[in-house]
């Protein structure tokens, strides 16, 4: 299926659910193919994703990056000792 980029904005989920089921969609924008919908050949996996994750924790240890703030006080320079900004 071909679709104008104007004409798909209202329909992505359909396209994607035609995508899904096999069909071909070809995005055109000025008579041109401008992009293409395919469902991914091999999502991946939680336990793939909990892996790569583990991986990458694992690698910023390593690094032995100095620690970053904590997110709960990395703005309370703003504030004065009675919660109000200063």
């Amino acid at each position: 299926m071909r679709i104008s980029v104007a004409d798909a904005e209202g329909q992505l989920s359909e396209l994607i659910r035609l995508a899904n089921q096999g069909e071909e969609i070809v995005l055109m924008e000025d008579g041109r193919t401008v992009a293409q919908l395919q469902p991914l050949k091999n999502p991946l996996s939680p336990e793939e994703k909990s892996r790569i994750m583990t991986e990458l924790q694992e690698q910023v240890r390593l690094k032995n990056l100095p620690p970053a703030p904590e997110a709960a006080r990395s703005q309370d320079f703003l504030y004065d000792d009675f919660g109000m900004p200063r």
